[in-house]
């Protein structure tokens, strides 16, 4: 098997980090443009939160970069240990979907139930993954 696979699991993750961005940029400047929010009124994280009501791609962003720091991380790790392999490429693919299917209800229903969910079972994978990078670091 090919170990630069691995790569595209996290390239993957990082578009929808673009795509998250991207739809958290648009949600921001139109709320801005349509309150006519002063920019020197949401200067700090504090201010912008406490005037913006559609935050919810801002929240997704910022997920974006808690859980899958961990995957990234385990991405390298099994790509420099020689690791790449069936069960390492379709946990880190399977990490990427939970990923899109929790910013895809964060971004649009926000139905709090089936998010958690999807990050539960993200987590999950995560453990997974880990363990069994970690066997393999003890062969």
């Amino acid at each position: 098997m090919d170990a630069r696979l691995i790569f595209w699991p996290a390239v993957a993750l990082v578009l929808l980090t673009f795509v998250v961005q991207v739809r958290m940029f648009l949600a921001r400047t139109a709320e801005i443009r349509r309150e006519r929010i002063p920019l020197r009124e949401i200067a700090t994280s504090a201010q912008l939160y406490a005037r913006l009501r559609d935050v919810q791609a801002a929240d997704n962003f910022r997920n974006l970069f808690e859980l899958p720091v961990v995957f990234y991380l385990g991405v390298v790790i099994a790509f420099l240990t020689a690791q790449v392999n069936a069960l390492t490429l379709a946990l880190a693919w399977t990490f990427v979907v939970s990923r899109i299917a929790h910013s895809y209800i964060h971004c649009t229903s926000n139905r709090v139930r089936y998010r958690f969910y999807a990050y539960a079972f993200g987590v999950c994978v995560m453990w997974v993954f880990w363990a069994a990078l970690a066997c393999g670091l003890l062969k």
